[in-house]
Formats: C-alpha cells, structure tokens, sequence
C-alpha cells in the first residue's frame, strides 16, 4: 500500500471517529448529560412489588426494634413460591427476630423447615416472626441470648436439636453496628462489642453446631459489601465483616470432608432495625440512595440467596462462596 493510501484512510478513520464522537455529543446533549456521562435515573423497582424510595427520618434506640419503624421492612415475600427445598430440615438463625433474619425464616418455613430463632432481646419481634413461620405451617422456637456469650450460642444448638431432633442449617446473621467518624472515638468497649458479636458469636455458634450437623447440611453467614470495600465510618465493622468473609472459606475447606457446605452473603444497604439504630435520623432518611438502584434493599429481596445457599436441591456443589447483593454496579 502507498503511503497516499494509507494516509488517505487515516484521514477517513478520523473523520469517522469525529462523526461518532459528533453523534453522541447530541445525544448526550438531548438527554441533559456530559459527554460521556450517563443519563440519571430514580430508584430502580425491578421487583413483582414497589419498594420505598425514602425511608423513615429517625433513629432507634439500640439494639432496634423492628415495630418501631414507621416503614415496615418489607418481609413476606408474597411472590415467593415454595416447592419443598428444605422439607424436613431445621435451622437456626441468629439475629432472627427481625431484618434480614425474619425473612429468611419465613422463606425457611416457607419451603419447609422448622426454624429456631436466636435473638438479644426484641422480645416483640421474635413473636412476630415465630408468627409468621407458624403461618407458613412450620415450627417455631424462641431463644433469647447475647450470642457473644459462649454458653448461650451452646444452648441454642441444644435447645434447637432438643426441640426438633436435628440441625441442618445454620445462619449466622447477628451484628452489632455503630459508625464512628473519628477513631479516636471508638472506645474499648465499642470495639469489644463489635468484635464479640460479629466474630466471637459467630465462632461459638458454628463449633458449637458442626459437631452435630449431618452430610447436605450448610452454614450461612451474613457478610457484608463494607467487608470488600470498606467504610472509613465504620472501621471496626468493616473489619469483623472481612474476618467474615475470610471464616467462611477457611471453615468451608475445613468441613468440606464432612459433607457440610459454608457459604457468605454479602449485601448492601438493606432496610433493617440495624441502620436506623446506627446513623443519625437525618441520614435514614436517604439509606441506600447512592446504590446503583438509587434505592436500600428490603429483606425479603435478600432472603432467596439464602434459600439458595442452604438448599442441597440448588447448592450442592457450592461452597467457600461470597455473594454480593448490592444493587448493581456502576
């Protein structure tokens, strides 16, 4: 080729481009956007219900009540059909009485497990939700308890496979949370709180239950996106949740002999007593609005995951796994 020609396609080439480049200009122009900029959307509802675009402007008193939020965390699930998943199965659920621990109960009771629910002291909760299981025509056991103590994470196995004669399943969701915008602000007992919740209770827990779990059973544990990203507001949180993430594909290479599958989940901003009982009232209010779907999730578009990870049916050759749900990616 000479090299006339070749300059000559060159010069095409670029006029091309520019004609691109002239073409997107207009539309980005016509649509209110920068040049390579994309056009802004609202909340995102890509759900068979509408979810809430701004949530309630309030903070709860710790550990949070569920009752108490104007905007009830949506739960039920209604577009949820069953089909037997985990018929026969037991689980036990930490953080159980409200949140992302309701939900999952109910989907558990849904296809067919029997549930106990581990909680601190929401007393009016855990009866909520042991109302909600009951209603999907499974059984339901209430157990109050801090599960940073290692007795009380014992007795709950105990009393779990006393009352259901099996344990199948277990979700390790509790979680302690509390921002912090300097670190010089989080004292001992902060720091102590959050590990011991986060990563002790979790420990007790799942020594406390392998021994008598059998070959198709699972542990879930609840991480978190901050485990993966970070959050310069919650440092100690963020923390325990990558010791999360970390436990879990070390423990799931540690039972895999034993036929026992661990998993994680790690969601986004989800709508539940832990926030609002966390942040200040004026930034509750707008929880979850710099997500690609400009909006929290609620609970029960959480809750399939977990149905997923436990159920042998959907996840047998799975585990050692981190899930995000975040909202999308931008």
């Amino acid at each position: 080729m000479t090299r006339q020609k070749t300059l000559g396609r060159a010069k095409k080439a670029s006029e091309e481009s520019r004609e691109i480049q002239s073409h997107i200009n207009e539309q980005d122009e016509k649509q209110g956007t920068s040049r390579g900029g994309r056009k802004k959307h609202g909340p995102v509802q890509a759900g068979q219900r509408r979810y809430p675009d701004e949530l309630d402007e309030t903070q709860l008193a710790k550990p949070g009540r569920e009752r108490d939020l104007e905007t009830a965390p949506m739960f039920e699930a209604p577009a949820y059909k069953g089909s037997e998943k985990l018929a026969g199965m037991v689980a036990l659920i930490t953080g159980g009485d409200s949140g992302i621990g309701r939900a999952v109960a109910v989907l558990y009771a849904r296809e067919g497990a029997d549930v106990a629910i581990s909680y601190l002291d929401e007393h009016g909760d855990a009866r909520k939700t042991r109302e909600a299981v009951e209603k999907e025509g499974a059984r339901c056991i209430l157990l109050p308890g801090d599960v940073t103590d290692r007795a009380t994470c014992e007795d709950a196995v105990k009393k779990t496979i006393d009352a259901f004669g099996a344990l199948d399943v277990v979700v390790a969701n509790a979680a302690f949370q509390e921002h912090a915008f300097d670190i010089a602000d989080i004292t001992d007992d902060h720091f102590d709180r959050t590990m011991k919740t986060n990563l002790y209770g979790l420990f007790y827990l799942t020594r406390a239950a392998i021994p008598h779990m059998r070959p198709g059973s699972s542990i879930i544990m609840s991480g978190s996106i901050t485990g993966i990203d970070g959050s310069k507001d919650l440092l100690d949180y963020s923390m325990t949740k990558g010791g999360i993430h970390a436990f879990a594909r070390a423990l799931s290479a540690h039972v895999l002999p034993r036929g026992i599958r661990v998993n994680a989940i790690a969601p986004g901003p989800v709508w539940t007593p832990l926030n609002p009982a966390d942040r200040p009232a004026e930034e509750v209010r707008k929880f979850g609005q710099g997500t690609p779907m400009k909006r929290a999730a609620q609970p029960e578009e959480i809750a399939p995951a977990y149905v997923f990870f436990a159920a042998p049916s959907c996840a047998s050759y799975i585990t050692g796994e981190l899930l995000p749900i975040i909202g999308g990616y931008e």
